[in-house]
């Protein structure tokens, strides 16, 4: 499946392995709670590692693991639940996580052009059909009231 990446559509070469799934080769995510009870096996992991967190994690927790991930998927359950709008800030304001921020699940395409701006830098909608629909909503707004991560 393809994604938006720094307004790029690519090809997707993660793979999210679940809690009760082997790991395998090449660029893997898992989940937070994985992640905290798997840590150093997973880093000994060849190919990138990346952490899911779904809008109840405490990204205060993954805080000293941020250089070891090179991608953050936040994974939104329902289009109403803003707190991944914060976690996505916290991890390039206070954190200065300079990976890739991945939204996935839920979101739709009006909610893209602030989560860009609270620092998701990458969009895995549901459906390869919203893609352009996406990189539209992107620029949304030529002008911005007030500062942020972007």
């Amino acid at each position: 499946m393809q994604l938006i990446k720094d307004q790029q559509i690519i090809d997707n070469t993660w793979q999210y392995i679940a809690d009760d799934d082997e790991p395998k080769s090449g660029d893997i995510s898992v989940s937070f709670a994985r992640w905290q009870r798997d840590k150093q096996q997973l880093l000994a992991h060849e190919g990138k590692l990346g952490v899911r967190m779904s809008s109840t994690d405490s990204v205060d927790e993954l805080a000293d693991d941020l250089e070891k991930l090179q991608l953050i998927e936040l994974d939104f359950p329902d289009f109403a639940d803003g707190r991944l709008f914060s976690q996505a800030w916290l991890l390039r304001g206070r954190y200065h996580y300079q990976g890739e921020i991945r939204a996935i699940g839920y979101y739709i395409p009006d909610q893209v052009f602030y989560l860009a701006r609270v620092g998701v830098n990458a969009f895995s909608p549901k459906v390869s059909e919203e893609l352009s629909d996406i990189m539209n909503k992107l620029n949304d707004f030529t002008v911005n009231y007030q500062r942020s991560i972007n």
